[in-house]
């Protein structure tokens, strides 16, 4: 799962990962959590185009959101038959940029230790996404966003059971519905990484607060995580607990 990412980059970080141009100032994130405006790429008119987004996805079709689970995650491996995400499944897919995401290992004693998981290269890249717009009785629109899940690879099976799908490079416009697609090849984008790929490493707690918004609390409090760690994985931690942070 993934309930907390960052994106501590500059605009011109996310316009040459994505090839865009013109993409608004918008400030180093360190702490993103769900409910709150997230930056997404979106395949239209033939060109990836960046907007804002809810994070947490409503789908077009409810009524009384208040009643819905928040959406913020959905596994890769039942999306495109899921009510809630089908129809996005189809018809909406995009890339979500980050530098890294937050994990939490559930430990013997009950506690909650948190993992800050970034690529090896260190820079942008890209979660699967998909996303809808809903409208109200008035007709004003929200857009908003879920990030796509899959099994976790041996980087990070010793924390957690799943971790969020990340989209190659070669694969975005692929994802965005802007070049060959179809069952086989989407379903080839929805994997784990190759091991080996992900730097896991321990971090302090002041990350569970989502007010918590500095480079500092991605700092190191211990050694990377290897997939020899002999600590067992655990999915403890739920969406309500999330909801709590």
């Amino acid at each position: 799962m993934c309930g907390r990412y960052a994106l501590a980059t500059t605009p011109e970080g996310v316009e040459q990962e994505f090839s865009m141009i013109r993409i608004e100032w918008f400030p180093p994130r360190h702490n993103i959590a769900p409910t709150q405006p997230i930056l997404v790429i979106r395949g239209e008119k033939g060109e990836r185009r960046p907007v804002l987004m809810r994070w947490g996805l409503i789908p077009s079709w409810a009524k009384d959101i208040a009643s819905l689970p928040l959406f913020f995650n959905a596994r890769s491996e039942t999306a495109a038959t899921k009510p809630a995400f089908r129809g996005a499944f189809r018809h909406h897919r995009c890339l979500i940029p980050a530098t890294g995401f937050y994990e939490w290992r559930k430990e013997p004693d009950g506690k909650r230790t948190p993992f800050y998981v970034r690529p090896k290269t260190d820079g942008v890249f890209a979660f699967a996404g998909l996303f809808d717009e809903w409208a109200d009785a008035n007709g004003n629109m929200l857009d908003s966003a879920t990030i796509l899940t899959t099994a976790a690879n041996e980087d990070l099976a010793a924390i957690h059971d799943r971790m969020p799908v990340i989209v190659e490079r070669k694969d975005y416009d692929r994802w965005l519905g802007l070049g060959p697609e179809g069952g086989e090849a989407l379903e080839r984008v929805l994997v784990p990484p190759e091991a080996g790929r992900l730097d896991v490493f321990p971090i302090d707690t002041r990350v569970n607060q989502v007010r918590n918004d500095d480079p500092s609390i991605q700092a190191p409090i211990g050694p990377a995580v290897t997939r020899a760690d002999p600590e067992p994985r655990n999915s403890a931690v739920s969406d309500r607990q999330l909801k709590l942070f």
